[in-house]
């Protein structure tokens, strides 16, 4: 039988084989910029001597390529927090409104898996809570490549959705909030005190998409750290041991996340900011009626595309905010 060792050996050289192609892929995007540039320059020298308005016209087209590229190889390269290169945890909590809000929740999990796919992640699903009769009551995925987190922590605040009900039959408009928390996932980078005693364990039966274990094993997990309060589930594997392990790893996260979040509250204090705390203090609004607009509040970054947007076209909103946190 395989130690849980042979398990952490094996996560740990993912890590090494994540981190070692991400390396390489900036190296070739570096070298594919600069062999750009060149070629740009050759070609600029060109228009100057035969001003060719085609050639210009073309050059024109490359040179707007190649700064877009740069900005976002500039992004790669400004994602040096501590943890940005690490994996994702990303939680959606829908808030009080029933099943409009359930169902804004099952629209920004489908939000977040088309963005994720189209950076090349892989999402798990850890957790799921179907709504009482559409949506979501909660959701819990893990979002795995380079620099999932560093790109993800842009998304974490409260999501507001302003539209005309599909479920009101007299048309009026509703709106709607979900909570949006993002975690690094850690594996033996950080050591967190989380004693036993401290930890209540509870298992049930998954209730999700799973197999023919759904329903006849209690291979679900929920742990509870009683000193917070702070409760994690995780019913993705067949095995509870595998779930617990999980489970184990979403609690450091949170854990960790409340410490930063402590010393943050506390720097504020000392500066005398006040920061708001509830569903007043949302990140991003998207509105489907009476016009159609999402905007992000932080970074005052627009797009009248909603459609775009929920198809997974996230990157303007990140890329500004993460712009924002360095200059």
């Amino acid at each position: 039988m395989l130690q849980p060792d042979f398990w952490n050996d094996q996560e740990k050289a993912q890590t090494v084989i994540s981190e070692a192609n991400g390396l390489k892929d900036q190296v070739n995007e570096f070298t594919e910029l600069n062999d750009s540039y060149e070629n740009l320059e050759l070609s600029y020298e060109l228009v100057k001597e035969e001003n060719d308005e085609e050639l210009r016209a073309e050059l024109e087209e490359e040179l707007t390529q190649l700064i877009e590229r740069l900005n976002q190889f500039e992004l790669q390269l400004l994602l040096s927090e501590a943890y940005d290169k690490n994996n994702a945890i990303l939680e959606l909590h829908p808030g009080a409104g029933g099943t409009e809000s359930q169902d804004w929740g099952s629209m920004l999990l489908r939000m977040y898996t088309r963005w994720a796919e189209k950076k090349g992640f892989k999402v798990e699903t850890l957790d799921y809570l179907p709504g009482d009769e559409a949506g979501i009551k909660s959701v819990t995925l893990a979002i795995k490549g380079h620099n999932a987190y560093g790109y993800l922590k842009a998304e974490k605040g409260v999501h507001r959705l302003v539209r005309i009900s599909p479920f009101d039959a007299s048309g009026r408009r509703h709106t709607s909030f979900v909570s949006c928390e993002v975690m690094p996932e850690f594996n033996d980078e950080i050591q967190v005190d989380i004693r036993t005693e401290d930890l209540k364990i509870d298992t049930y039966r998954a209730t999700g998409a799973g197999g023919q274990h759904i329903n006849t094993t209690d291979s679900a997990v929920r742990i509870t750290h009683t000193p917070t309060g702070v409760v994690v589930t995780c019913q993705a594997e067949r095995s509870q041991i595998k779930n617990r392990e999980a489970a184990m790893k979403m609690l450091k996260a949170k854990l960790y996340q409340l410490e930063i979040e402590k010393q943050e509250q506390e720097l504020l204090e000392i500066r005398g900011e006040q920061k708001e705390i509830g569903w007043g203090s949302q990140i991003r609004s998207y509105v489907f009626h009476p016009y159609s607009m999402v905007k992000d509040h932080r970074t005052s970054t627009e797009s009248g595309n909603v459609q775009a947007v929920m198809d997974g076209d996230l990157d303007q909103f990140i890329n500004s905010y993460l712009r924002s946190r360095i200059s």
